[in-house]
């Protein structure tokens, strides 16, 4: 399904990190920066892109530290990557994460289950649910 072992996510911000308010900064998606940072520590690599730029680009970045996430490039494959013309301006993702995108933005409670499935410790904690009602009607 992806290309490398650390799948590669290219998030845009304005409409799906924060609310659409462009040119001001939006209020934070529901989940967004929970879920964008949880992904990060299941070794997804997240790189920020957006229409934004300049100081435009810098508040959004300001923004997301603020919120405690960090990107590993911005509006780039690769940190050290230098525009030029000969370059394509496509950036090398698995996956495009975008309020833009056929059907809309899902939110992010659906990308994290489209992307991680369900997760291992919610199967757990229902597994221990279903576990102690069997043993419940099993004494009755």
């Amino acid at each position: 399904m992806f290309s490398s072992e650390r799948p590669i996510l290219a998030i845009d911000f304005d409409g799906t990190i924060v609310e659409n308010n462009y040119p001001s900064i939006g209020k934070p998606m529901l989940f967004a920066f929970e879920t964008l940072k949880k992904l990060q520590k299941k070794g997804f690599i997240l790189i920020l892109w957006t229409y934004r730029s300049d100081e435009r680009l810098e508040e959004a970045v300001g923004f997301c530290r603020k919120h405690g996430l960090e990107f590993y490039a911005v509006n780039k494959s690769y940190p050290e990557e230098e525009y030029a013309d000969n370059i394509s301006r496509k950036i090398n993702a698995d996956i495009f994460i975008d309020d833009r995108n056929i059907g809309g933005f899902p939110g992010w409670g659906e990308i994290y289950r489209e992307l991680i499935g369900k997760d291992k410790e919610l199967e757990e904690l229902k597994n221990k649910k279903k576990g102690f009602f069997e043993s419940i009607f099993k004494q009755l």
